[in-house]
């Protein structure tokens, strides 16, 4: 039997640490990142939390970048670049695939969205045959939008099923109800055969049922459960104890008597 899911477009990342010609220069000396052996990938659906820093932009990135698409967003067509900021590690990665051919395949950045919007714009005003690619998009432009709105045209347009797809922050444009949403048309592209990897910090997408969760803290990548991340627990204590925390946060005395 294989020890990976066949079902899944990617199935490990392994940094060839052989080759790394040094672990004190950036990006490892980011503990997750310089800490990386091998990361197992048996799930559609993937993600990494921890905190501002810990390295999992750096690796999605990374990822993005080995698989061919480019560093500030968008599908394997798109070939621009605002700044020339994106980390070396991408060749230091293996990428170890399965058999099943991509159909589609996309990487969303939050930071960078903007400007895979304007590229769009750029690209639509060349004369070209076919289609624009605005239509992939659901036809309006992205930015004659809110930023949640745009998010959300990606979303339920462009991405199409049978895809590898990575996520940066995707909810950092979506209200509580959208991100509900957002994880019903998740569960409908893996449903469609899509294998997604997702670097979040919310506790609503992180809920989607039997993905692996990847944290990355203070030394290599370690499988957590979902109750077992901080934030799935400081959004509880918050919800349910929600005058203490603030009595405590906000410095708050206890009125005199």
């Amino acid at each position: 039997m294989p020890s990976w899911n066949s079902r899944n477009f990617l199935n490990r990342v392994t940094l060839r640490r052989d080759e790394v010609p040094s672990f004190a220069e950036f990006p490892f000396t980011i503990p997750a990142i310089g800490g990386l052996d091998e990361l197992v990938i048996d799930q559609p659906v993937t993600f990494f939390v921890g905190e501002n820093g810990s390295g999992k932009s750096t690796l999605m990135e990374a990822i993005a970048v080995a698989f061919g698409l480019n560093p500030e967003g968008g599908s394997k067509n798109f070939r621009f670049a605002t700044r020339e900021s994106h980390s070396g590690l991408k060749n230091y990665l293996r990428l170890s695939r399965s058999p099943r051919r991509v159909a589609d395949s996309y990487f969303l950045r939050a930071e960078s969205y903007f400007n895979v919007a304007t590229q769009i714009e750029v690209l639509d005003d060349e004369p070209a045959p076919g289609p624009k690619v605005i239509q992939s998009y659901g036809g309006r432009s992205l930015h004659e939008q809110s930023h949640g709105e745009s998010f959300f045209a990606l979303f339920m347009n462009r991405l199409n099923g049978n895809g590898l797809y990575l996520l940066d922050e995707p909810e950092a444009a979506l209200s509580p109800t959208r991100q509900l949403t957002f994880l019903s048309r998740l569960h409908e592209l893996v449903g469609q055969g899509s294998q997604f990897l997702i670097a979040t910090h919310s506790p609503i997408i992180l809920a989607y049922p039997d993905a692996a969760i990847y944290l990355m803290a203070d030394g290599p990548p370690r499988r957590v459960a979902y109750r077992d991340t901080e934030h799935y627990s400081v959004t509880r204590n918050f919800l349910t104890r929600t005058e203490q925390m603030l009595d405590i946060l906000l410095d708050r005395s206890p009125p005199e008597d």
